[in-house]
């Protein structure tokens, strides 16, 4: 629900609705509510301010949460699970499941992905298999681990919370 506010309209005081979403330049002059979420909709900020999500078709079935790998599918950006057993870096993450073929939206390392669950807060956390995270980093010197990625992802801010960075990663 949206609180109204009052205004003056053909010289007669009326209830008002303000706009959760904008349609552009239809609703210049409107004022703003904020959404379900708590916060105004991106749809209602400027351009270059807000999240610098990008989208992508997912090729394969995505968790909220889950990190990913953005590849080039036949010429066309397209996203899949990172894992470090084969050679798929973490290059971001999604917030909210997506269906094979659907597209993705992609929050870049550099931000906080509030979608994981049994985190220790203010342990590092390293990119797992399937999209999963790990609490302690690969050993280089262990053969097994030889040729998986160890990649830092980002420190816990609480038990769902991973605030990450764009690290390096390393071959081993």
């Amino acid at each position: 629900m949206v609180d109204k506010l009052l205004q003056r309209k053909n010289g007669k005081t009326q209830q008002y609705t303000p706009v959760t979403q904008s349609a552009g330049a239809a609703d210049a002059g409107k004022i703003p509510a904020l959404n379900s979420s708590g916060k105004l909709d991106p749809t209602t900020m400027p351009d270059g301010i807000g999240a610098a999500t990008r989208l992508a078709p997912a090729t394969e079935a995505l968790s909220a949460g889950a990190f990913v790998n953005e590849y080039a599918n036949n010429g066309t950006l397209s996203a899949r699970l990172a894992d470090n057993s084969n050679g798929r870096v973490a290059t971001g993450f999604v917030k909210a499941q997506v269906s094979s073929g659907q597209p993705a939206t992609i929050w870049p390392l550099d931000s906080t992905n509030d979608q994981l669950t049994g985190l220790t807060v203010g342990a590092d956390y390293y990119l797992g298999t399937a999209g999963g995270v790990l609490a302690t980093p690969l050993d280089a010197t262990d053969t097994a681990q030889s040729g998986k990625i160890d990649q830092r992802l980002g420190r816990a801010r609480s038990a769902t919370e991973l605030v990450t960075d764009d690290y390096d990663y390393v071959v081993l």
